[in-house]
């Protein structure tokens, strides 16, 4: 936070915002130095928001990371917390900075510390997102910043305080914590807009993204692909997704704090039209089994600090 940057303080809710801004299932007892996180898979769309969108409902959804809490949610049978976000991409995206929004959105000009310049927001897809997935316009009419400020402090500030105490829980428990932060993807590479595949070949199942090396260890990563992979699935590395805000703020291997983006083909488990849960359902979810398995068997001197 910058000096001139406003606190982020928790305001009241409207009624029908009134709901946290994530939920923590958590283990008996935790027993691996692992943390799970769905920051897209929210699903709740407050009122207001459906009002001033120029979207329908089913169309709002087309950024929603559906179903993915579900897919883990074996993680605390297995000793390790899953944090999951309750409020939808489309309202605000906790996997970006705290700020970073698209002037051309707002009546009026935003404070100096807004990140007005990043990819994301030349996409549309800052903080409180311009479009939806598929490129189309959420908004009729311009926000004023003071809507940023309420959707930073009843959504983003609450729900990053969680993972940071999950994750600092975790490395004074263990020495070192892991985050694994999960995601799904558009199945066909034309969705992708201006991020295709670099390395070319057939669409990906997942895209282990570690920022080419620099957020967690080399292990986490061949641990994740060597099970993915012996499950069936193709399976990439950075491409074109080498890991959001999330993988880039938290994972710092050298002090013992690492971070893995894992994306996932909607195609897999998923109608990405009607958005219901396809017949690879199950067998996904039980490969997610293996996956985490696969990790709890990561040893703990590979991941303490350097």
């Amino acid at each position: 936070m910058t000096p001139s940057e406003p606190a982020l303080k928790t305001l009241d809710a409207a009624p029908d915002t009134a709901l946290p801004a994530c939920v923590v299932a958590e283990p008996a007892r935790q027993t691996l130095p692992l943390v799970f996180s769905s920051p897209h898979s929210g699903r709740h769309y407050p009122a207001d928001f459906i009002a001033a969108s120029q979207l329908d409902p089913h169309t709002l959804r087309a950024s929603e990371d559906a179903y993915v809490d579900e897919l883990f949610a074996a993680a605390p049978g297995h000793g390790a917390p899953l944090l999951q976000a309750v409020y939808a991409r489309a309202y605000l995206d906790v996997n970006r900075e705290a700020w970073e929004l698209d002037p051309d959105m707002f009546d009026g000009p935003l404070p100096d510390f807004v990140n007005a310049r990043s990819g994301r927001v030349a996409a549309g897809l800052g903080t409180i997102a311009r479009v939806v997935a598929s490129g189309t316009a959420i908004y009729r009419d311009r926000l004023p910043f003071t809507e940023a400020e309420r959707r930073v402090a009843m959504v983003y500030t609450p729900y990053h305080q969680t993972l940071s105490r999950l994750l600092e829980r975790t490395r004074d428990q263990f020495g070192c914590a892991v985050l694994i932060d999960c995601h799904s993807m558009p199945s066909s590479g034309a969705s992708w807009g201006d991020m295709p595949l670099k390395t070319g070949g057939p669409a990906p199942d997942f895209i282990l993204g570690d920022r080419y090396g620099r957020s967690c260890s080399m292990e986490v990563v061949a641990a994740a692909q060597e099970a993915l992979s012996g499950e069936g699935y193709r399976v990439v590395r950075n491409d074109p997704y080498s890991g959001g805000y999330n993988t880039r703020h938290y994972g710092v291997p050298r002090e013992g704090r690492h971070a893995l983006q894992i994306e996932i083909s909607r195609a897999l488990y998923m109608d990405e039209t009607t958005m219901g849960r396809a017949d690879g359902f199950d067998r996904l979810r039980d490969a997610i089994g293996v996956l985490i398995n696969a990790l709890s068997r990561l040893p703990l001197d590979v991941l303490r600090p350097l």
